[in-house]
């Protein structure tokens, strides 16, 4: 008998023949039937408590071990430790030796499971494949299940079930909210245009768009028609005290034969344009600091005055606008190739007043392959010898060394230049978000608060079409492997780095990256379903799937910096060289292999005043007592100084030698992190590059001269190395543990609020893995 028969079936005894009034009558156990229990042993139990409407589908044993696969998760019980890996977070399974299971998880991770005979391994393997096969709908992703089961389980949880796997109105509303905390000027300079209502000029673009305020929606679809994909230039932030923005598209369509659109030309010259209309607040408080006589302050009752009198520059009709920076994450070799497609570059002949830049970020094919021979490295048992140098071959660091430093081009383009500035790539759905985003992290620390990183996501990466089905693998019928790469893992990582190297200016921790990583492709929450805006509208995945910020939310004390010091408002300037980058250990290597339980789903259930206002008990009894966490306490109340080797994971990492007498660099490590084995004592000198072998600078502008060439790549490293004397602005030295170090204080003299946020933190490698489920 079919669903649809049994739901038929179901519907006549409960109802009638006349059926209920509503399809919101059937229940979870009649959309979503569990799957009955294949043990190979009937002694056997179920080794974990299951989630709502999860059902083991094969229980059985391994070699000291038991495994389970149910509707959600492979489970492998050992006798010293347990491996949970969400089947959607599975990648590939082989076998190998005959006897062995050699599973390849998406995040990196490697899972083996040995058998005794050759037989079992192979019913295993087939059970494996055919439970991670590509969904054939959309029904088929556990998302939906779990969400139908938490509803359909008691009706008086349904009421805060649906309360809280909602994002809160910082989400709902960010749109609104966004424009109203940017300060942009609604009447005079910019405008929100409802062109892209029910998704008419561009399915992967939010249906409300920020353009300036005297472009006509027919000039929009003009502009559509010329850039690829339809997805014209729109403004997706603001500099509150200059009033230069950043803005995003994707490539004009120029083609060989050279195509022009003069509304998009006009489009792209606007947004300069606006942002003089619009200065901001620094041009604001230097025009009423102008318009005061002398002596008298901002209170002052003479308050009425002639601007045309006090002699402050201001925008004007005779006042040329900023130079308008175009930046393209390609290069411009890939750039020109493009045309050969029916894409292009902008030239600058035709567009005036503006400069374009190329980054040279590489591509999703040449980022997927650095990441296979990053997993590859990080499964193989290390050779302390050639680690740092099997490192570097991968180019990962290099990589999210480019990222970086596109980033910081544009932060110091809005910061410090007061430029507007267009983000592209081609598509506009992969590098370009990766950019943006990275640059309002740096430029806005309301990026980097527990809601204010929500907000950024479902921006950025949502509301902008990032297409999280193709890219993570679980899209219906995605069998074309070409279109997925770890394009959200990699810019996860590069704000990894940023965490590292300013600990103190985050006010979430290191878990909560590594619990989106693992969630990005868990297929538990609806978030990251399907490729954009449109598909998640017309599949109502809001209303039948949870969020994943119902985990993720501020609530949660288990994913809170404690040395989160707030109310700092400073731009992050980040060391972007490959030394000073850090291999994420936590997310890559086998150490911390991916983990579920139920525990976490259960605190869905639990108000956010009640759970996790403190880590419970319980949870700090399943952290590992390391040495360090003993030595730190012991050695705090006793007043004696430690020595520790540097491979210690609950230590900051090395110390960037080299620091200058005026002022403090963020905090660097050796380029690579310690590895299972790997020596322990590196020296900080020791990188994965010399300066000689570093990666060439990256921005690139259409060639002119050898010299002018020349010029501007040193001008590149010189910005590059150029530090601001500003305390405030760079993260807190790193805790001295060495005796006789002169550059930091002994131990004893820490601040108890030091050692207590300390003593607090969480280490996301021994985190209760399942916090995420």
């Amino acid at each position: 008998m079919s669903l649809a028969d049994r739901v038929a079936c179901s519907l006549l005894n409960c109802f009638g023949e006349e059926g209920p009034p509503s399809l919101e009558y059937i229940q979870a156990k009649d959309l979503f039937p569990p799957k009955e229990l294949v043990s190979e042993d009937e002694n056997l139990q179920v080794p974990f408590p299951a989630l709502q409407g999860e059902g083991v589908e094969y229980l059985g044993r391994a070699d000291d071990a038991v495994i389970a696969i149910s509707n959600y998760r492979l489970h492998i019980k050992f006798k010293d430790s347990v491996i949970n890996v969400p089947l959607m977070l599975i990648e590939s399974v082989e076998s190998r030796h005959m006897f062995q299971l050699h599973i390849t998880c998406k995040d990196s991770k490697v899972v083996r499971c040995h058998f005794s005979t050759f037989k079992q391994c192979q019913e295993w393997l087939r059970r494996l494949n055919r439970t991670i096969a590509h969904p054939g709908r959309l029904e088929d992703l556990f998302a939906l299940a779990y969400h139908a089961w938490c509803l359909g389980s008691s009706t008086d949880d349904e009421d805060q079930h649906l309360h809280l796997c909602r994002p809160g109105d910082h989400v709902r509303q960010r749109l609104q909210m966004e424009v109203k905390r940017m300060g942009f000027d609604m009447q005079n300079a910019w405008r929100v245009s409802d062109i892209n209502l029910k998704y008419k000029l561009c399915s992967s673009y939010p249906q409300q768009l920020l353009v300036p305020v005297w472009i006509t929606d027919k000039e929009l679809e003009s502009v559509g028609s010329f850039r690829s994909s339809n997805r014209i230039p729109v403004v997706v932030y603001r500099h509150q005290r200059n009033g230069a923005v950043i803005a995003r598209c994707s490539q004009p369509e120029i083609s060989w034969w050279g195509w022009r659109n003069t509304e998009d030309e006009y489009l792209v010259t606007s947004i300069a344009k606006a942002c003089l209309m619009d200065p901001g607040t620094r041009f604001t408080c230097e025009a009423l600091a102008c318009s005061q006589p002398r002596g008298e302050g901002p209170d002052s009752s003479d308050s009425d005055f002639d601007s045309s009198l006090t002699g402050c520059p201001g925008p004007d009709a005779n006042t040329a606008p900023q130079k308008l920076l175009i930046l393209d994450a390609r290069s411009y070799t890939a750039a020109v190739a493009n045309r050969a497609k029916g894409g292009g570059c902008e030239c600058e002949e035709y567009y005036p007043n503006c400069e374009v830049m190329f980054m040279g970020m590489a591509n999703i094919h040449s980022i997927r392959n650095s990441f296979q021979s990053l997993r590859a490295v990080c499964s193989q048992i290390p050779d302390p010898g050639n680690w740092l140098s099997a490192l570097e071959s991968t180019r990962w660091l290099q990589h999210l060394s480019v990222m970086l430093k596109a980033a910081t081009l544009v932060c110091s383009a809005v910061e410090r230049e007061g430029r507007p500035v267009l983000v592209h790539c081609s598509d506009g759905w992969d590098r370009t978000p990766q950019i943006v985003a990275l640059a309002k992290i740096l430029l806005d620390p309301f990026y980097r608060t527990l809601e204010g990183f929500q907000v950024l996501v479902e921006t950025e990466w949502l509301d902008y079409g990032h297409k999280f089905g193709d890219r993570c693998g679980h899209q219906e019928d995605a069998v074309d492997v070409s279109e997925q790469c770890p394009v959200f893992l990699q810019w996860l990582d590069c704000v990894h780095q940023l965490f590292k190297q300013f600990p103190c200016l985050f006010e979430f921790n290191e878990a909560f990256l590594v619990k989106l990583v693992q969630h990005t492709y868990s297929c538990l929450y609806g978030t990251f379903l399907c490729n954009n805006g449109r598909e998640r509208e017309v599949r109502n995945i809001h209303n039948r799937t949870c969020s994943v910020w119902s985990l993720l939310r501020s609530g949660n004390k288990n994913f809170q910096n404690f040395l989160f010091i707030p109310g700092h408002d400073m731009v992050l300037q980040p060391v972007c060289h490959t030394r000073a980058l850090q291999l994420w250990t936590a997310v890559y290597l086998p150490t911390s292999s991916p983990c579920t339980s139920a525990e976490d789903a259960m605190e869905l259930y639990l108000s956010p005043s009640v759970q996790g206002d403190e880590l419970t008990s319980r949870s700090l009894d399943r952290l590992p007592k390391t040495r360090s966490m003993d030595n730190l306490v012991s050695a705090f109340e006793n007043g004696v100084a430690l020595t520790r080797t540097s491979s210690d994971p609950n230590l900051n990492k090395h110390c960037q030698e080299g620091r200058t007498a005026h002022g403090l660099e963020p905090m660097a490590s050796v380029g690579g992190g310690a590895a299972p084995d790997s020596p322990e004592d590196i020296s900080p000198d020791t990188g994965l590059e010399s300066d000689d072998s570093e990666v060439e600078p990256v921005t690139q502008t259409p060639p002119t001269t050898p010299v002018e060439m020349e010029q501007r790549e040193e001008g590149f490293e010189e910005a590059e190395m150029r530090e601001e004397i500003c305390l405030t602005t760079q993260p807190l030295p790193p805790i001295a543990l060495e005796q006789g170090n002169p550059h930091f204080p002994p131990l004893p003299l820490l601040t108890p609020l030091l050692h207590q946020a300390l003593s607090q933190t969480t280490n996301p490698r021994f985190l209760p893995l399942d916090c995420h489920i």
